[in-house]
């Protein structure tokens, strides 16, 4: 975990490859582990990978999406989206989690999956799903840092 000068912790980062056991169990890095706390949620994450978050960041996201018009049909599918599938997850004495079986078909989650930091929160995926992810977006990410809003003033 990267600290600001204040001592926040600011990302998650880094790519891990791990199993997951028959009983639906993975395990993630230390690093990971302290920011999430005791538990943290587990959801459906876009192209086909779950999102974990802390409990904090979890809550933020929850407060922002109640500012969203439940009139629009898409909020609401977003919303049946994200929170139909959610789970309060806890780490067991060697670190793993136990990810609900809806979750794991959701992610088509069999053996190996990738770890990866995304900044705010963790994704898991297949590894071989985000293998051909990557293979897909990687040539394009000059062209999309390029398309990045020139407000964010990134510099790589």
């Amino acid at each position: 975990m990267v600290e600001s000068e204040r001592g926040d912790r600011q990302m998650f980062m880094g790519e891990y490859t791990h199993s997951i056991d028959a009983k639906g169990r993975v395990i993630l890095p230390a690093k990971f582990r302290e920011e999430l706390g005791i538990h943290c949620v587990v959801t459906r994450g876009l192209e086909g990978c779950l999102s974990v978050y802390t409990a904090d960041h979890w809550m933020a996201l929850a407060n922002g999406m109640k500012q969203l018009k439940a009139s629009k049909e898409s909020v609401r599918a977003f919303k049946r989206f994200l929170f139909g599938s959610a789970a309060e997850v806890e780490f067991d004495k060697q670190g793993r989690v136990l990810i609900p079986s809806t979750l794991r078909e959701y992610a088509k989650l069999n053996k190996d999956v990738t770890v990866l930091g995304t900044g705010d929160k963790i994704e898991i995926w297949d590894k071989k799903a985000y293998e051909e992810y990557a293979s897909r977006v990687v040539p394009d990410m000059e062209e999309i840092a390029e398309s990045l809003d020139e407000t964010l003033a990134l510099d790589f």
